[in-house]
């Protein structure tokens, strides 16, 4: 099953062999900016710009909670391994945790100083319960769940952090951010290991494979990226080909600037024959 979340206000579950619509769940009444889904796949969280959180039936597509507390729209949200704990980030600089069940507030982690834009939750591999949060402040927090306390403050990126993302052995977190790199560390330490550069706009998501061997980065820059998580090496770079891949307007006359530079966006070349 594949959920997704969009700007129509609606959650729809597909299947993935048959690319069916399953369900389309509608009861946000603003865009839909986050989902995430429980690990025994009964519960789905939907954050939102009405500042909610909601929790679904997987089976019946009964909303059985909504959550407030936020005071901005809510970025982010994610389930821990044993899907007791929701955790939820926002705009209003705080990232909420929620009882995963039956979505009583737990705690408030406060310590950023603008907006929440991503959160992780440490695997069940982990030996302690860790949970990620990338902010617009260009920081990176890990924070203890247990405590609530932020036990690491990562500073290495140059703009916003808009993705974070856990190895599959919870020994290493990836970050995607506005200064267009990828960014690994070291959990245990919090060291930047190493930094992946390529992409040439924001990197807006970033996802290990199930073996923990490759990373994926998509970016605003239309391409996909899949880098060796060892050595940091761009293995392959996805594009689909654009309207005018390859067409060389070189010496085209009667184009504006403005033309020239929509069918060089849709894969034009100008360079000389």
């Amino acid at each position: 099953m594949l959920i997704s979340g969009s700007a129509d206000h609606t959650v729809k579950l597909w299947d993935t062999t048959t690319g069916e619509c399953l369900r389309t769940l509608q009861e946000h009444p603003d865009r839909i900016d986050a989902v995430a889904l429980s690990s025994d796949g009964k519960r789905l969280a939907s954050g939102s710009a009405d500042q909610t959180i909601r929790l679904w039936d997987c089976t019946t597509g009964q909303c059985l909670r909504v959550l407030q507390g936020h005071t901005g729209s809510v970025f982010s949200v994610g389930f821990s391994a044993d899907g007791q704990i929701l955790a939820s980030a926002s705009a209003d600089q705080t990232i909420k945790l929620w009882d995963g069940v039956t979505g009583q507030f737990l705690n408030t982690l406060k310590g950023h100083t603008y907006w929440v834009l991503a959160i992780a939750l440490s695997p069940a591999s982990s030996p302690v319960s860790i949970l990620a949060s990338g902010s617009a402040d260009h920081t990176i927090r890990l924070w203890d769940l247990e405590t609530g306390q932020c036990v690491k403050t990562l500073s290495a990126h140059r703009q916003s952090v808009s993705s974070v993302r856990f190895s599959p052995d919870g020994q290493t977190l990836a970050s995607g951010g506005g200064d267009r790199t990828v960014k690994l560390w070291a959990v245990s330490t919090g060291q930047c290991l190493k930094t992946l550069q390529g992409h040439t706009h924001p990197v807006l998501c970033v996802s290990f494979s199930p073996n923990g061997q490759l990373l994926a980065s998509s970016s605003a820059d239309e391409t996909i990226k899949l880098w060796d998580a060892n050595t940091g090496d761009c293995l392959r770079t996805l594009r689909i080909d654009r309207p005018y891949e390859g067409m060389n307007i070189f010496g085209i006359r009667g184009l504006t600037t403005a033309q020239i530079a929509t069918l060089k966006s849709l894969g034009a070349v100008e360079h000389p024959l």
